[in-house]
């Protein structure tokens, strides 16, 4: 494509930032299908939603509310039955998870009825596969308007993951434009605020029973994405090189550098290195040596779900782009930034790196879907509030009943601290380790790994558990277990907040970054030069007593 000139128009990070991770059954090592979310966002804390299973009566409509609001916006038929959902996957193992690019703002529909998240409900609700999940979501839209800006999926199910990405047609239009991939057994894909699907395989005609275009088993996408495009001066060219992220989603310094990089750095925990590093260019936002990531790769090992929850803790370390190293790291080589994420200075605009892990992620999950087991084990979520570099993940369960209690939103008030909720517990820590990383992150992550380690040892024992139950029996054990595994983290948590309270006690702690206290001389010459510092000996000697 053309190269495109880098825009510096930085602004603060919007609030509905969030990271999503997908790897197909042939790219994991036990050949489950695996995704994940970190839902950032300032301003509202974690917690866990559930919708249970219900048969419904004919002529029964579903109220249509905002995500997070309560006023009802309008109604939909409901279906005979809804499935089980906890939080962002279902008792068939289907799951779906995004992250917003916003794209083309002017195609936001305010009148239309049903927002993503909404979307994303109904689908979880009615569907038992990706698939379905994909149909059943766009049949929606184009039924009842689409009211948010673009958005990115993943579709996942135990046996496919999809990929899929949507955007409005403006106000007074009903539907949206869209495009699904299926993303290789083989491969590993990731998602963070940028749309990423380029060309996709088109087909001959439109499928009229479905409505919308199908190349069998690898993509599908709305009859009018292409045409839409030209109607609206977007895209001029023949239809083999429509590229939906070039008409609806034009990239960027910005848009790339707080995106893509977070992409770029889960692929290069998994491919070569050097191979990875030459995108630096494109993430630098010199376009005209490069445009674009790969959509997808094939992973030069195959992935655990724990290398998957390692990968969601991301800072860039070891990389062009490590987040602890600089001084903007401060003495102890925080990868934390606060706000905001650019500022003015002499003249010039500067930004702050966003990584993958983030302080203001309100919950994240992993999605652990199995194919061969039994789906009301099969599906796990791991799930906790907060920043994923800081909590442990907790297994829930697809057909839990009842959400565990530290996870209720009636525990996790957005503004008032309660010992009960998950989201004010792991903050409590995490905002103790914040300031004060390289000495403490280390207590940290031994409780962490030591309650991972627990978990995933009980797994093949709750499988076996639950061979010989009725379904219900399987639904009422794995509740308990799944509360269970939430009060054991709520109570290792709390005790690792008092230890870090007094073992770190008054700050008497050595820095990490001596890069730090370098610029501090610099900046500040002899003002704190210690007479007599020749002798460094003494002086160490003397800081001992102090």
């Amino acid at each position: 494509m053309a190269a495109m000139t880098a825009a510096f128009t930085l602004s603060t990070l919007p609030a509905d930032a969030c990271t999503n991770l997908i790897a197909g059954k042939a790219a994991t090592r036990d050949g489950s299908v695996i995704c994940t979310y970190n839902c950032d966002g300032f301003g509202f804390a974690g917690a866990l939603t559930h919708t249970p299973a219900m048969r419904h009566a004919p002529g029964e409509q579903r109220p249509i509310r905002p995500w997070g609001g309560t006023r009802v916006r309008g109604y939909i038929n409901q279906v005979e039955y809804t499935y089980n959902v906890i939080g962002h996957i279902n008792e068939k193992q289907v799951s779906i998870v995004e992250t917003t690019f916003d794209g083309r703002i002017e195609l936001e529909n305010p009148e239309g009825l049903l927002d993503y998240d909404t979307m994303i409900h109904l689908g979880l609700e009615r569907a038992s596969t990706a698939r379905e999940a994909i149909r059943i979501m766009t049949d929606l839209v184009a039924e009842f308007g689409y009211n948010s800006t673009g958005e990115s999926l993943a579709v996942c199910d135990p046996e496919e993951a999809w990929i899929m990405e949507i955007i409005g047609k403006g106000p007074g239009r009903k539907g949206a434009v869209w495009v699904a991939l299926r993303v290789p057994d083989d491969c590993i894909c990731a998602y963070a605020n940028l749309s990423r699907i380029r060309q996709f395989p088109q087909a001959r005609k439109v499928d009229k029973k479905l409505g919308f275009c199908v190349v069998e088993g690898e993509c599908m996408y709305s009859s009018d994405v292409i045409s839409f495009a030209r109607e609206m001066g977007y895209f001029s060219g023949k239809d083999a090189d429509f590229s939906f992220r070039e008409a609806y989603c034009p990239i960027n310094f910005e848009n790339v550098r707080y995106a893509d990089t977070r992409v770029w750095s889960f692929f290069r925990h998994h491919a070569d290195p050097a191979e990875m590093d030459a995108f630096l260019p494109y993430l630098n936002g010199e376009f005209d040596t490069c445009d674009h990531l790969p959509l997808w790769i094939r992973p030069k090992e195959k992935l655990s779900v724990r290398d998957v929850m390692a990968d969601m803790r991301d800072h860039y370390e070891g990389t062009a782009l490590d987040m602890t190293t600089d001084i903007s790291a401060g003495p102890w080589g925080s990868p934390v930034r606060p706000l905001p994420m650019s500022w003015e200075s002499g003249g010039k605009k500067y930004f702050r790196e966003r990584a993958i892990a983030t302080q203001q992620t309100a919950f994240t999950l992993v999605s652990h879907l199995r194919s061969w087991l039994p789906d009301e084990v099969g599906g796990v979520m791991y799930f906790n509030c907060d920043d994923a570099g800081m909590i442990p993940y907790v297994p829930v369960y697809c057909c839990v009943n009842q959400v565990p209690d530290a996870f209720a939103r009636a525990n996790n008030p957005s503004g008032e601290f309660n010992e009960q909720g998950a989201f004010w517990m792991c903050n409590w820590v995490s905002n103790m380790v914040y300031p004060r990383y390289s000495v403490m992150i280390g207590d940290l992550e031994e409780a962490r790994r030591e309650l991972e380690d627990a978990f995933a040892a009980d797994q093949d024992a709750v499988a076996e558990a639950i061979s010989g139950m009725s379904r219900q029996e399987r639904i009422e054990y794995l509740t308990r277990k799944s509360a269970g595994y939430t009060s054991e983290m709520m109570e290792r948590w709390g005790r690792l907040a008092r230890t870090l309270i007094v073992k770190y006690n008054d700050q008497r702690t050595t820095p990490f970054n001596p890069s730090y206290y370098e610029e501090i001389g610099r900046r500040t010459g002899d003002r704190y030069l210690l007479k007599g510092s020749e002798d460094v000996e003494a002086m160490n000697a003397l800081n001992e007593n102090l």
